[in-house]
């Protein structure tokens, strides 16, 4: 604390609030410091003040090297050659943390930059600033590609990751749906019904006034309730709301995959039949010789043409030459099918929970606004008053 104390007063030169916060409950101590950046005596701003000369990063190497004196000072280790290292944002540490996959780093980063975008324009130039790199062409047909800015930065030879690999959600026309989805989701149209008791006509009926007071505390009472009727907070409420549309997203690409797993089974099996129905006749045409094959292959040569077409198109289906039978195939759709109804449970059970969530931040929105706008009405109507007296 003392130190933290000691870099603030040396940096700030009490000339700036701030909230000075030791965090003792990992194996590193450490200071968190919030800064109300505006000079008391200037009215400036922090970065105005230091950053002078297009240097914008010379305030914050002023913070490191009193830092660095501070703990000589006290005793306390430096991290020597600090340019030789990269630091990482909290999302980037929070991703590592995790140890998840670069694919499964890059939707959830790309899920982050939705959240805060205005539309798809917006969205591709926010991506920057979240450490995506962006390949666009609305003229391909692969028209959106990504890839973590940092994973470039560790593999020079990395390559772009396109869009529809990540999942259905992540095309460029689902990144724009689900945008102005989230939009809507999180944007409310207030619905509180206060009588505004500052008119003229207000004023000079005691009746009326008494009348619309009785009404307005009416709507304050029930918005009151309807904030207290649960018990979880709206910060609460819009988290459970986003983790339940993650969810249901993740149900919706697991359908998405299984779908077009079936539908590539659907379109192997014909063909591995076919294959199989006509490949004991090739293959007794192969045992034989000499004008024996030549009068088999002149009898059966719609069935050996069949199988030609047929092992074509199985080769081209499993290059590994690694060919399932029908009944192999019929059983991997049965268990698709099961897998889809499950996930499609889930899917279910999570757009009823998020439209439910919705439903209840809505409320607490309405319920809130109502509240403020009744405080507004009762403070305007008492300033009316006493002008009138």
């Amino acid at each position: 604390m003392l130190i933290g104390q000691e870099l603030c007063k040396a940096l700030f030169n009490d000339e700036y609030q701030y909230v000075l916060a030791v965090h003792c409950d990992h194996e590193h101590i450490h200071n968190h410091i919030i800064v109300n950046n505006v000079n008391f005596y200037t009215g400036k701003t922090f970065e105005t003040e230091h950053n002078q000369g297009k240097i914008p990063e010379r305030a914050w190497t002023k913070l490191r090297t009193i830092s660095d004196e501070l703990c000589r000072k006290h005793g306390l280790s430096t991290i020597e050659n600090p340019h030789l290292s990269k630091g990482k944002s909290h999302w980037e540490w929070e991703l590592d943390k995790q140890n998840m996959s670069w694919k499964e780093q890059l939707k959830r980063t790309i899920d982050e930059v939705i959240k805060v975008s205005e539309n798809f324009a917006d969205f591709l130039a926010k991506c920057a600033e979240y450490g995506i790199l962006v390949d666009y062409n609305p003229d391909h047909k692969i028209d959106l590609k990504f890839m973590l800015a940092e994973q470039k930065e560790r593999n020079p030879r990395a390559k772009f990751t396109r869009a529809k690999t990540l999942g259905y959600f992540y095309d460029s026309k689902q990144i724009a749906r689900r945008i102005e989805s989230y939009k809507y989701q999180m944007s409310h149209s207030p619905k509180a019904k206060i009588i505004r008791t500052t008119a003229e006509r207000f004023q000079q009926s005691q009746g009326l006034q008494n009348w619309a007071d009785r009404e307005n505390m009416k709507a304050a009472s029930k918005a009151l309730n309807e904030m207290t009727a649960s018990n979880s907070t709206l910060e609460e409420l819009e988290s459970a709301a986003h983790t339940a549309f993650a969810k249901r997203m993740t149900a919706t690409n697991a359908m998405s995959d299984i779908r077009e797993k079936f539908d590539r089974i659907t379109e192997q099996l014909p063909v591995v039949e076919e294959y199989f129905k006509y490949r004991g006749h090739y293959q007794h045409y192969r045992s034989l010789t000499g004008r024996e094959q030549q009068k088999y292959a002149k009898k059966c040569s719609y069935e050996l043409e069949q199988y030609k077409e047929a092992s074509a198109k199985v080769k081209t289906m499993f290059p590994d030459k690694k060919i399932p039978t029908a009944e192999v195939l019929h059983k991997q759709q049965t268990e698709l099918r099961e897998q889809f109804e499950k996930r499609s449970a889930e899917y279910n059970y999570y757009k009823k929970e998020a439209d439910r969530l919705s439903r209840q931040i809505q409320q607490k929105r309405d319920s809130q606004k109502t509240i403020d706008r009744y405080l507004q009405n009762e403070q305007a109507a008492k300033r009316k008053k006493n002008q009138l007296e």
